[in-house]
């Protein structure tokens, strides 16, 4: 068999994804229920630290976490709730092409936000966020990540820095040449802002409280 002739079948193999609309509908599901596991809420659970709905500011992420005095915790939510995005965005990609991956990561977001293993409240979904972009486009993810963490050693502030980030997301699609994601980058930019309200308005009246803080 050619090398031609071998690609063809390589090629005829993928679903095709503009009418496999079963394989979409799974792979979104899969994608939706992987995030929506409250790994804030198991990892404080594995460590003794309680519900973690009911510490400090009531949120699954891990700057909640971070409240308990944890540093491990926190760092363990951070690491699973950004890699549930990615693995879904991988796993997505891997079965049916770029534009499954683009859904797998609408819907992991979707799910860390509206989780149906908690009653649709969720968190606010910037670690998986970075997941999901760290897998669709590294470059991308990588330079949001950079934001967050130079916006957080400024000023201190969590959501400040994941406001940043998200922000961000749509100016470096464009500079990195990922403009194909820039839908997906202004939707979930637009989420991160609605479910960051709270934040800022104390971010306004100077409130929001520092990293570490209780």
């Amino acid at each position: 068999m050619s090398a031609a002739s071998a690609f063809s079948r390589q090629e005829s193999d993928v679903p095709d994804i503009t009418t496999d609309y079963a394989t979409l509908a799974l792979i979104a599901f899969g994608a939706y229920l992987l995030g929506s596991i409250p790994f804030g809420m198991v990892i404080t659970r594995v460590f003794g630290l309680g519900d973690l709905r009911q510490i400090g500011s009531g949120n699954i992420g891990a700057t909640n976490v971070l409240r308990t005095g944890n540093k491990p915790a926190a760092l363990a939510t951070l690491l699973l709730d950004s890699g549930k995005g990615a693995i879904a965005v991988l796993i997505a990609r891997a079965l049916a092409g770029e534009d499954a991956a683009q859904l797998a990561a609408r819907a992991s977001f979707l799910g860390h936000l509206f989780p149906v293993f908690l009653g649709f409240n969720g968190g606010k979904g910037v670690a998986t966020f970075l997941g999901t972009l760290i897998a669709l486009a590294w470059p991308v993810g990588l330079a949001c990540c950079a934001t967050w963490l130079v916006m957080a050693l400024i000023f201190r502030i969590s959501s400040l820095a994941a406001l940043a980030a998200a922000g961000s997301s749509t100016l470096w699609m464009i500079a990195l040449g990922e403009g194909r994601m820039l839908l997906l980058g202004v939707v979930l930019t637009l989420l991160v802002y609605y479910r960051h309200a709270a934040n800022i308005q104390r971010l306004r009246a100077g409130t929001e409280p520092k990293i570490g803080k209780k």
